[in-house]
C-alpha cells in the first residue's frame, strides 16, 4: 500500500522514537533522524557525509560491524546490545538492529540500522544486581583517581581489603568495584552491616546454626560465609562488630575456617573479606575497643576514602552524574542546576557526603518541573547556609555555613538533635544512639515527640 501523498519517509523517520539512520556503500551516513542525535549527541548536519564509526565510536565497530554482516548476508540482523561512545565521553547502551537497503529496482544500496537507548534498564539492572565497576564512580580528584588506578591489582589479590571513609563518601561502591574487577566477579557479592543486629543475631547471620543451637533452632540455617563460599563478603562497619565476634574473623582470615553456632567441625570459609568503617580503628585499637590483631590483620590493603568536602572539584560532575541519572528514571529532562544553586553546593560541607548530595538532587528532582534546579526546589536547611551571617561558625574543610536559628524548647532541641544524627549516619539508628549517648528506646521516645530522654 503506498503513502498518502502528504507524508514522507522523512517525516515518519523523525516521528519514530528509535535512532535511525542509513549509509551508502562505502559507509558514509545518508540519513539521520532526530532520535538518533538526541541519542548519540551528533546533530544531524554533522552526522550526514560522514562514516559511520566515525559517529558512533561503537564496541563493534572494529570487526563485528551489523550492518556489514546484513550487507554481505543478504538479510536482516536484530536485536544486538552494544555500547556507543558519544562525543562528551559517556557511553550509551544501545540495543541494535539492521538490514539492506535497496531501491526500487532491487540494486543494493546500502544499509538502514534502528537503534534503543538502553540506559534506563542498564541503570536498573546495575541498582538491582549491584554490578558496579570503576567507571561507576565519578571524580576527577586527584586522590581519588590515585585509589583508582590501583584497583585492579587490588581486584587481582586474595588479601583483606580495608575501606576506611566517612558514612556516604561509598564505601560499598568501592568494596563492589574491587569485585568485580577481580577473579570473583562471577561469584556472589555479599554485604552485612555489622552494627545493625545485636551480637547473637550477627553471629548467626555471619556463620549459620545447626538444628538445636537454641530453642528456635529446628533445622540447619546456612550462614553468609556459606552462602557467598568463594565469591566476596563485605562486612560494613566492622568497628561496630562485639569483641567476641571479632575473635571468630580473626579465625577467618587466618585459617579459613568458622564454626556454625551449635556446630562441632570448622567449616571452610574460602570467600574474600573486604572491611569498611567510618570509627578510627587505629585509635580504637589503641585503647582495646576493637581488637589490634584483627586491624593488623585486615589493613593488608587499607583505602582511605577522602570526604567529598575535601574534593569541591568533584560536586559539579557527580551533580552532572546524578541529574542524568534521574533524568533517565524519572522521565524529565532537567537541564542542571542554576549558577546559585552550584555556588551554594560548593560552599556546603557535605557531612553525609555523596550520599548527601545525590539525595539533595532526588529531592530536587521532586519540585522542580523542567530547566534548571533552583534555591527553592533545594531542601529547606540548605538554604541557611546561602550566606555567612553573624552566627556563622567554620565548618569542616575550612568553609563557613550559617547556622540556622535553633529550636525554642528542649524538646524541639533534642528532636533536631536526633534527626541530625541520623542524617549524620545515613539512618543507622545503632550509630546515631552511640552518639547522642542514648538508648534505642529514647531515641523512639524523642522522634514520636515526647522529647524524654
Amino acid at each position: 500500500m503506498a503513502l498518502p501523498r502528504d507524508i514522507s519517509c522523512e517525516a515518519i523517520m523523525e516521528s519514530v522514537a528509535d535512532g535511525v539512520f542509513t549509509v551508502d556503500l562505502d559507509w558514509r551516513i545518508t540519513s539521520f533522524n532526530r532520535a538518533a542525535a538526541a541519542i548519540t549527541g551528533v546533530p544531524p548536519h554533522e552526522a550526514l557525509g560522514r562514516r559511520c564509526r566515525d559517529v558512533f565510536h561503537s564496541s563493534i565497530c572494529d570487526g563485528a560491524c551489523v550492518l556489514r554482516a546484513c550487507i554481505e548476508q543478504d538479510m536482516p540482523l536484530g536485536n544486538r546490545s552494544v555500547f556507543i561512545l558519544r562525543p562528551d565521553g559517556r557511553k550509551v547502551p544501545v540495543s541494535i538492529s539492521g538490514a539492506p537497503l535497496r531501491d526500487r529496482r532491487g540494486r543494493l544500496m546500502g544499509g538502514v540500522e534502528t537503534f534503543r537507548d538502553l540506559s534506563v534498564l542498564h541503570l536498573m539492572r546495575k541498582q538491582l544486581d549491584g554490578q558496579h565497576t570503576v567507571e561507576d564512580i565519578v571524580t576527577r580528584s586527584a586522590a581519588m583517581i590515585r585509589l583508582l588506578g590501583i584497583l585492579p591489582q587490588v581486584a587481582a589479590s586474595d588479601a583483606p581489603v580495608l575501606v576506611l571513609g566517612e558514612s556516604g563518601t561509598g564505601k560499598e561502591l568501592f568494596a563492589r568495584a574491587i569485585h568485580n574487577l577481580g577473579p570473583r566477579r562471577g561469584r556472589p557479592f555479599v554485604g552485612v552491616n555489622c552494627g545493625a543486629l545485636p551480637e547473637h543475631l550477627l553471629e548467626s547471620e555471619l556463620f549459620g546454626y545447626k538444628a538445636g543451637a537454641f530453642t528456635d533452632a529446628r533445622r540447619d540455617k546456612p550462614g553468609r560465609f556459606a552462602l557467598v563460599d568463594d565469591g566476596t563478603i563485605f562486612l560494613d562497619e566492622i568497628g561496630d562488630m562485639p569483641l567476641p565476634l571479632q575473635v571468630k574473623i580473626l579465625r577467618v582470615l587466618q585459617e579459613k575456617v568458622y564454626e556454625p553456632l551449635g556446630g562441632v567441625r570448622p567449616q571452610a570459609a574460602p570467600a574474600r573479606v573486604i572491611a569498611a568503617t567510618n570509627r578510627d580503628l587505629e585509635r580504637m585499637a589503641g585503647t582495646g575497643a576493637f581488637r589490634s590483631d584483627l586491624y593488623y590483620r585486615l589493613n593488608v590493603v587499607m583505602l582511605r576514602l577522602p570526604a567529598l568536602r575535601e574534593r569541591p572539584e568533584d560536586i559539579p560532575l557527580l551533580l552532572e552524574h546524578f541529574v542524568s541519572q534521574r533524568n533517565l528514571l524519572s522521565g524529565k529532562d532537567i537541564e542542571g542546576v542554576s549558577e546559585d544553586v552550584l555556588h551554594l553546593l560548593l560552599r556546603y560541607p557535605f557531612p553525609g557526603n555523596v550520599r548527601e548530595l545525590e539525595n539533595i538532587v532526588e529531592y530536587a528532582f521532586i519540585l522542580c518541573p523542567r530547566g534548571f534546579i533552583q534555591l527553592e526546589h533545594l531542601p529547606e536547611y540548605l538554604l541557611g547556609a546561602q550566606a555567612p551571617s553573624a552566627g556563622s561558625a567554620p565548618a569542616a574543610g575550612g568553609t563557613v555555613a550559617a547556622v540556622p536559628a535553633g529550636p525554642r524548647t528542649m524538646a524541639a532541641a533534642k528532636l533536631a538533635a536526633a534527626r541530625e544524627a541520623l542524617r549524620r549516619h545515613g539512618g543507622r539508628v545503632m550509630a546515631a544512639c552511640r552518639e547522642l549517648d542514648i538508648s534505642k528506646d529514647t531515641l523512639r521516645r524523642i522522634l514520636k515527640g515526647g522529647g524524654a530522654g
